[in-house]
């Protein structure tokens, strides 16, 4: 990646070839799998969180720049989503608690695999396990990423270079526009192109889509200082995020991501999902039996015949005194 700049560092072709985690061994199908589930996390959090469309974004270009620098192998997944999304409500002034994020990406998380969404209580292990890997991974994103974690976004330019040709009325084309950008953060294409070009794409796509004839002569991709071929190669990498269906089950970190090698990762899963719901209902079980027994018979009847006479006696004053003053 460039160095310090405005402008959203692109990749080079190096780490475009072959990613760390492509280095050392990860199959390029995995990977894609793992970064698109990292970046639904991430996106689904957010909604949860009500957090602006603009810190998920961030958040995930985050995600996705860490693991062209970084390895799947070296870093879990679950902890850099969660220090990601952490560092993004940060950096775009929109503070959230890391009780509440642990806590999303986690019931997110059992409800992806089957487990029971029960949420941490905050002072067990497993909570302080994840609060931990959330701060060392926020610190490893800034490492990595030299504390360059400038993110500009297409967002407002597309409502511009819409306006301009004339579109932001139509019925179809500006939400299709606007999906396909949020789609398109869970692809490497925002460390490829610079914003305009991903805007230009996006456009092209939904106007082919629509049949919404744009101007040739000149190119109007060319009045917003794009590429046409990159206009093409953005349209091309939404269709085939559509055309691709990602896992729900990854890795999440090291030791899955060996059971996933030896093919026993969705065994080992189906297997932790029986034993959490065990848990569970041995839990509520649990509960329900140290629940107080309700009253017998004959203890609600010297209930009765005890406490409520304090207040016969009262209210038989109370009638006497009326009586006596009629």
């Amino acid at each position: 990646m460039s160095g310090l700049s405005l402008r959203n560092p692109l990749l080079t072709l190096e780490q475009i070839s072959a990613s760390p985690s492509e280095t050392q061994g990860l199959p390029k199908d995995l990977e894609t799998d793992m970064r698109a589930y990292g970046c639904h996390l991430i996106e689904a959090a957010g909604i949860v969180l009500r957090v602006p469309q603009v810190v998920m974004a961030s958040a995930q270009i985050l995600f996705q720049r860490f693991y062209y620098l970084a390895s799947f192998q070296d870093f879990s997944l679950r902890s850099t989503v969660l220090g990601a999304l952490f560092l993004a409500c940060k950096v775009e002034e929109n503070p959230q608690s890391i009780r509440n994020i642990i806590n999303v990406v986690d019931i997110l998380v059992k409800r992806d695999r089957g487990y029971p969404e029960i949420v941490t209580d905050g002072y067990d292990t497993e909570y302080y396990e994840r609060k931990n890997e959330m701060v060392i991974a926020e610190l490893q994103i800034l490492r990595r990423l030299g504390f360059n974690v400038q993110v500009e976004l297409p967002y407002g330019l597309l409502v511009n270079y819409l306006r301009s040709l004339e579109l932001t009325e139509h019925p179809r084309v500006p939400q299709l526009a606007w999906n396909y950008l949020n789609d398109l953060l869970r692809t490497p294409t925002y460390l490829c192109f610079q914003p305009e070009t991903i805007a230009c794409g996006v456009i092209y796509l939904a106007a082919y889509e629509c049949d919404v004839p744009l101007p040739t002569s000149p190119p109007w991709w060319n009045i917003f200082d794009a590429n046409g071929e990159d206009v093409v190669h953005v349209a091309r990498a939404t269709i085939a995020l559509y055309l691709r269906r990602p896992k729900r089950i990854v890795p999440l970190d090291r030791d899955e991501l060996d059971m996933h090698v030896s093919g026993t990762l969705e065994e080992h899963i189906s297997a932790e999902r029986n034993e959490r719901w065990e848990k569970a209902k041995a839990e509520l079980g649990t509960m329900e039996s140290d629940k107080p027994d309700k009253p017998t018979e004959q203890a609600a009847l010297h209930t009765s015949n005890s406490q409520p006479q304090s207040r016969s006696n009262s209210r038989a004053v109370t009638i006497t005194f009326k009586g006596a003053w009629t």
